[in-house]
């Protein structure tokens, strides 16, 4: 199993400087890097600080200039957001700069929030529809000549300029949680990334279960990868790990409430939530974190690890996005680098 970093910058008050945050988000990339990990993932998002992240592609080629080995992930691109076109033309140019580490991860995207300010209208099922139509055309144009007629965009003849490095272009990755996701993307050639979130080991399992059922349907095709996104916190004792799992309860609670839409907004910061809501909350609380994330001392985070790598999955992305400060995010990845890979070599 090898081991990935999934990192954004994080704001989550006024008075910090984002210049600060993006140099702190490239110095935990050089960590990943000289570390031995095998890949940098980073998203897409629109006028959140809570993650920072308008253009992946732009944040990817400034990390290739600071780093040698890993692989560069869009971790992943807003499909309803891109036109083809624009995507296969920007993914191929960022390919050529990269020298060819490109991983072009894409998602139909979890925010109404932004939804409601890209795409006025749009729904989660029309923005799973668009992503259906992007990725086999954002292949086709790669390999040049392609005409679509589709329901979201048509195009006639087009050749994707410049073309990728990569032979037959990057890898691509599909987001995916519900069985006919996992059929679409094992059905069309692409790599599969899976996201738990706070269901625990119960909900890891049953995310490979689908994925297995997906390859056993279409086992004309090659068998893809599949990745595991989860957020962690390799912590240096007992207590320490108590405290991820209250900062990790935290950052839940912060991103539910992004995801309902409900709370005020203003410069991109949202309504701030109160220690009697935290508290309050139906579903997060520090006990239900660290029984199903990983959270733990590094012998603890071996164990679990070894049971998702007996499990099938062939990556495993270290999540550090937590509201944590950076010296509790980078202390936590050098743990991890030190204590917790050597153990899967």
């Amino acid at each position: 199993m090898k081991f990935s970093l999934f990192v954004h910058m994080e704001r989550i008050s006024p008075d910090q400087d984002q210049k600060q945050l993006y140099d702190e988000f490239i110095e935990l990339c050089k960590i990943a890097d000289q570390g031995g990990m095998h890949a940098v993932w980073t998203g897409e998002h629109h006028g959140m600080n809570f993650t920072i992240a308008p253009n992946p592609m732009l944040n990817l080629v400034d990390v290739a200039r600071h780093t040698k080995n890993v692989r560069l992930g869009t971790g992943t691109v807003i499909a309803p957001f891109w036109h083809p076109i624009r995507l296969a033309g920007e993914a191929a140019m960022t390919d050529i700069i990269v020298d060819g580490r490109l991983e072009l991860g894409i998602a139909r995207g979890a925010y109404s929030f932004e939804y409601e300010r890209m795409m006025p209208g749009m729904d989660a099922w029309e923005a799973g529809q668009r992503m259906r139509e992007l990725v086999p055309a954002v292949q086709a144009l790669w390999k040049g000549d392609y005409e679509h007629q589709g329901e979201f965009h048509q195009f006639p003849k087009t050749t994707s300029a410049p073309q990728p490095l990569q032979q037959d272009g990057p890898p691509i990755w599909v987001a995916a949680r519900d069985p006919n996701s996992h059929e679409f993307a094992v059905a069309n050639g692409c790599n599969v990334q899976v996201t738990p979130l706070w269901n625990g080991d119960g909900e890891i399992a049953d995310l490979m279960g689908k994925f297995n059922a997906a390859c056993e349907k279409h086992s004309d095709q090659p068998r893809p990868k599949i990745m595991l996104l989860q957020h962690t916190y390799v912590a240096d004792s007992d207590e320490d790990a108590k405290l991820g799992a209250v900062e990790l309860n935290r950052f839940y609670c912060y991103f539910g409430a992004w995801f309902m839409n409900k709370r005020d907004i203003a410069q991109g910061l949202i309504e701030p939530l109160s220690d009697a809501e935290i508290a309050a909350h139906p579903i997060y609380s520090p006990e239900a974190i660290e029984r199903d994330l990983v959270i733990g001392t590094s012998d603890k985070v071996i164990e679990r690890l070894k049971g998702y790598e007996k499990l099938g999955y062939d990556e495993y992305s270290f999540w550090i996005d937590s509201s944590m400060t950076f010296e509790r995010k980078k202390a936590s990845l050098e743990r991890f680098i030190n204590d917790v890979m050597p153990a899967f070599r």
